[in-house]
């Protein structure tokens, strides 16, 4: 896809949505990373209703461990993975506590230190607590880049490192965000729904659908 389309195509997405954000609920950058540490292999609607429970119990690394593995257990077993999960949640909140004050860290390598957390975790914190201009490339956006032509690769890394360099920079904090949005309600990953996308146009990919009849 040349500069051009690019552009085009960042410009669309930002023209239907001004002010894309994460669909995880927080308040601060440790409700964050939770919330994100608790996504892996679950939906965000279903971290959701579980932290909607569990944020206003414990909404600081302290609280968190006051509670215990068994306690934050009983909040988040409707998730999938959530014994592994509510041991790396302790196992990072102490170290939040006893490293970093009890604060989550704007910094990669110490935010990858967490156990649970890899860089993937560590891109979405530091874009959307942080502001910084990353982009954490899950299933959504590793189809949306390699299918439309805008940053293809075989694997994760591959794609976030050509996103980094084809993404123009007043749109690279928010790119993170509409890509994964439009990977999961229009470039969906079974049958993508192209006959209401506005970035058709300048999508390379062969395959277009056309809308179901009746």
């Amino acid at each position: 896809m040349n500069v051009a389309k690019v552009h085009a195509l960042f410009e669309t997405l930002r023209e239907v949505n001004p002010a894309p954000a994460t669909e995880l609920e927080y308040s601060s950058p440790f409700e964050l990373l939770i919330a994100v540490l608790l996504s892996a292999q679950a939906t965000d609607v279903g971290v959701n209703k579980a932290t909607r429970r569990l944020f206003p119990i414990a909404h600081t690394p302290q609280q968190m461990l006051d509670l215990g593995e068994e306690g934050l257990s009983e909040y988040i077993k409707t998730i999938g993975l959530y014994k592994t999960k509510a041991k790396h949640v302790m196992q990072t909140c102490r170290i939040l506590v006893e490293q970093h004050g009890g604060k989550v860290p704007p910094d990669r390598a110490a935010l990858e230190a967490l156990p649970g957390v890899g860089r993937k975790t560590a891109n979405v914190v530091l874009n959307t607590a942080f502001g910084e201009p990353t982009i954490a490339v899950d299933t959504h956006i590793f189809r949306v880049a390699n299918r439309t032509g805008l940053a293809p690769g075989k694997n994760v890394q591959i794609v976030e490192d050509k996103l980094l360099k084809v993404v123009p920079r007043e749109f690279l904090h928010d790119a993170h965000h509409w890509l994964i949005l439009h990977g999961r309600y229009v470039c969906k990953a079974r049958k993508p729904e192209c006959w209401h996308c506005v970035i058709e146009p300048l999508c390379e990919y062969r395959d277009k659908t056309e809308a179901p009849q009746g």
